[in-house]
């Protein structure tokens, strides 16, 4: 059981790299806290009360106090993040107790492990702004989705930030063969089928293939492995914590697995060739898509039939319009990945993208 006292806003310390702090002499709550820091990757102070150390009780970016040493705490200087912990379930006064130590929240063991492990694993990565997400989804086959989503992540990374390109069609022949990496090192997706729980960020991107700037999660050319939808969440909720952009080229039906993935994307991007059946595939595309992403938008790809603009595509759909996909040269051509070509239509595209969505993210 967890409950909350006060609003989880993050202070200025929260959000940088530190060891937590652990107050406590109840030898075995001691024992359960090390193994929950030890799941979270965290190396923890430990003290029998508030330390003798200038500002260090203040520095902590967390602290874990046992509900035995709350009484020796009342003096102590307020401050965020500090969390009472007990075991007692049916103990009414440890609410008091938390409200005297000036506490943010009040957990109960084991049932609170799960979230203090996350919360703990936050300190330990230094967790910031979470990446902004875009998913890429084709209005039909062959509308050029992976291509726009592969050159989205190649100008991200260009810019300077850090990207993850995500390969969430397990049918699509992998991105990383579109960037010419097929034979890189690093993980693929059946790599994480069995992943639970929260996988740690750095660990996930060291883990991965590197190609062009960018770190890629694709799929391998093996036996199809299901990968199931909690791995799914806890593999992209990864790559989000370690903030920059995020990129996932997304199937055009929605299974429980991409329904995952869709609740952590924040622009969603639908790729249609001006022809009328490609607007009336979209359009059903659009129609079970819409549903779940907030912000969907038309990215129009040419040429035009005769009396159709992109205008046109983004009217008929009913949504708004992202802009006109550009062609570009040699698209498959794996020293040149797509957007590889720095003063390139299709760069150009991504690159007036990336900073429309930034000023509006920072608006927001």
């Amino acid at each position: 059981m967890a409950g909350a006292i006060t609003d989880d806003r993050r202070s200025a310390d929260d959000g940088r790299q530190g060891r937590p702090l652990i107050v406590t002499e109840d030898v075995d709550l001691l024992d359960d806290l090390l193994r929950l820091c030890a799941a979270a990757g965290a190396r923890p102070e430990v003290h029998h009360g508030v330390p003798e150390g200038r500002g260090r009780w203040e520095a902590a970016p967390l602290v874990l106090v046992g509900d035995d040493a709350a009484r020796r705490l009342r003096g102590a200087v307020r401050r965020r993040g500090v969390v009472l912990i007990g075991k007692d379930q049916d103990d009414s006064g440890v609410w008091q107790r938390a409200v005297q130590i000036g506490a943010d929240h009040v957990l109960m063991l084991p049932d609170g492990e799960q979230w203090l492990v996350d919360r703990i694993a936050d300190v330990a990565e230094g967790v910031g702004r979470p990446a902004l997400t875009v998913g890429v989804i084709g209005g039909r086959g062959g509308a050029g989705a992976s291509t726009l989503a592969c050159a989205l992540a190649v100008t991200s990374a260009r810019q300077g930030r850090r990207t993850l390109l995500v390969d969430a069609d397990p049918l699509g022949g992998g991105l990383d063969v579109l960037l010419g990496g097929e034979n890189a090192e690093g993980l693929r997706w059946p790599a994480f089928a069995a992943s639970r729980g929260r996988v740690g960020g750095g660990a996930l991107e060291e883990s991965l293939p590197e190609l062009h700037s960018l770190r890629v999660l694709s799929w391998d050319r093996g036996d199809a492995v299901a990968v199931p939808p909690q791995a799914v969440r806890a593999v992209l909720a990864a790559g989000r914590r370690r903030g920059g952009a995020v990129v996932v080229d997304l199937p055009r039906r929605i299974d429980e697995g991409v329904a995952e993935a869709l609740a952590q994307i924040d622009i969603g991007l639908l790729v249609v060739p001006a022809e009328l059946r490609a607007v009336a595939a979209a359009s059903r595309v659009a129609s079970a898509f819409g549903m779940v992403l907030r912000d969907l938008r038309v990215a129009a790809r040419g040429p035009y039939a005769p009396g159709l603009d992109d205008q046109d595509i983004a009217r008929l759909l009913g949504l708004p319009l992202a802009g006109e996909v550009p062609a570009e040269p040699d698209p498959h051509d794996a020293a040149k990945p797509p957007g590889g070509i720095p003063r390139g239509p299709l760069a150009r595209f991504c690159e007036g993208f990336w900073e429309r969505v930034a000023v509006g993210s920072e608006a927001a």
